[in-house]
């Protein structure tokens, strides 16, 4: 699933926006501050729609910041200054594209999509909920916190997040984690499923993210 992070500190505009993202399929993460913004963005979202008017650190230094790191996530620039200079110098900034307040929606999904096209996701990377896999980097976030995994944990997760809302057998994890035919004793499995678990902060009664289904084997839920 395409992640985009959305920065927006004005609740009457974020919402309604996220929520048109949301019905384009989009996954949305939100940060109303420029230092939340910054660092959401560390977690490798696809596109970042930024507003320039952000409290903390503004929408221009967010991109700076970025763009100084080496970064070549593409930004949308959202500005209520109607001035054309403003503007210039957002993309001097490392500002991909921008659309000015106040915006119709038709036009900024149009801007996003264009930006998608011309960045398009890697293949390399996995997602379902707030939890994304970058498999190439071997790095794995849940929303812009990076979990701290064991190689075997890494493999486990980025398995079920890949065929996430499908459910795996523990023949299959156990084939393509621990690369081995299943022998009936998954004690392992069990160990490293419950380990990563709790680094995402899951509850095993009432999962948010892995289900265990009984005698067959685990489902990410997509959410």
């Amino acid at each position: 699933m395409v992640r985009v992070l959305l920065a927006e500190d004005d609740e009457a505009i974020a919402e309604p926006l996220a929520r048109a993202l949301r019905r384009e399929g989009y996954d949305v993460e939100l940060a109303a501050t420029g230092p939340d913004a910054l660092a959401a963005a560390q977690g490798s979202p696809d596109v970042l729609v930024l507003d320039l008017g952000l409290p903390g650190m503004d929408g221009l230094e967010v991109c700076r910041r970025l763009r100084a790191t080496g970064s070549r996530l593409p930004v949308l620039v959202l500005t209520a200054r109607a001035a054309e200079l403003d503007a210039v110098v957002g993309l001097d900034a490392g500002a991909d594209d921008y659309v000015t307040k106040p915006f119709r929606l038709g036009e900024l999904l149009a801007r996003v999509r264009a930006l998608l096209r011309r960045n398009p996701p890697t293949a390399d990377t996995v997602s379902a909920q707030d939890v994304r896999i970058d498999l190439a980097a071997h790095r794995a976030y849940r929303g812009s916190e990076e979990l701290s995994l064991s190689q075997k944990e890494f493999a486990l997760l980025g398995t079920l997040v890949t065929k996430a809302g499908q459910v795996v057998t523990r023949e299959e994890l156990m084939r393509d984690v621990w690369r081995t035919e299943w022998m009936g004793s998954s004690k392992t499995l069990d160990m490293h499923v419950s380990w990563v678990r709790r680094k995402l902060g899951d509850d095993a009664a009432d999962p948010q993210y892995i289900s265990t289904v009984r005698g067959v084997g685990f489902r990410f839920e997509r959410g």
